[in-house]
């Protein structure tokens, strides 16, 4: 990436767990990044990276003072959707239906974020950049390639991301995949949503994260080895071959081998 997203787009996503460090280890080791504890300023938020490009952000969980939450909030992947306005976007999520989780708020120079939850449940961030845009890399292996949602009321969710972002939401054109919805940004397709009922029963709404791998079944066995659990192995499907993982504190995210993905791509 060499410029800003478009408004409505997934441009960031960050894990958020009571270990940061084991976290850092588990996805360097398993994606090839590279990653460190950041500095104080930030509460030690971690901004990983592939080829020297950022990637993904990695924090500990704690409260706004400092201190440890107690209960422990559940270690989750959040994607970020990018906005021209954070405060504007926040206000149209309220009268949209949805709930501010965490208000907007500056992030030093780099931008300005907000955490929200749609009418059905599903949390997501937003992102204005100012001096970061977000992932630097996108689409290569080790790096992030799709980000999707999964909701109770695919017809609420989607009447809700339109009017509080420039997006659109259309059938995808996939075949073998009908029943899938894309988001796109001009009339690119930059993320999907699907059904809660193709997934287990129980299952909360919420955005899940796609990393490109070469291979799913290699990946899958080395999140195995590093202490990571299997929520769904590695299986065919229209566009690839992926699996959805877990990682040694929970966080849930999926690895896909696409039929068209480069081998070894050239980052120039």
């Amino acid at each position: 990436m060499s410029g800003p997203y478009r408004p409505g787009t997934p441009c960031w996503i960050d894990l958020m767990v009571p270990d940061q460090q084991a976290a850092i280890d588990f996805y360097c080791d398993l994606f090839g990044w590279q990653g460190e504890v950041g500095p104080p300023e930030f509460g030690g938020y971690a901004v990983c990276s592939l080829k020297g490009q950022p990637v993904a952000g990695i924090m500990k969980a704690m409260n706004p003072d400092g201190s440890t939450p107690d209960p422990m909030p559940p270690s989750v992947w959040t994607t970020y959707l990018s906005t021209a306005d954070t405060d504007a976007t926040i206000k149209a999520g309220t009268a949209a239906g949805g709930k501010t989780i965490m208000p907007g708020h500056d992030v030093g120079d780099l931008g300005r974020m907000a955490v929200l939850a749609d009418p059905t449940g599903a949390v997501f961030g937003l992102w204005q950049p100012r001096e970061f845009q977000g992932a630097g890399i996108v689409n290569e292996n080790g790096a992030v390639t799709w980000n999707e949602l999964a909701t109770g009321d695919t017809d609420k969710a989607g009447a809700y991301y339109r009017a509080i972002l420039p997006v659109d939401t259309a059938p995808t054109e996939i075949p073998g995949a009908e029943g899938y919805t894309e988001f796109k940004v001009n009339d690119r397709a930059v993320g999907g949503m699907m059904g809660l009922d193709q997934h287990p029963e129980g299952t909360p709404p919420h955005w899940l994260t796609y990393f490109l791998v070469d291979d799913a079944d290699s990946t899958q066995a080395a999140a195995v080895r590093a202490g990571g659990n299997v929520l769904a192995p590695a299986f065919d499907m229209p566009v690839g071959r992926m699996a959805v993982l877990q990682d040694p504190q929970g966080a849930v995210f999926a690895v896909i081998k696409t039929k068209d993905a480069p081998q070894d791509p050239d980052p120039a």
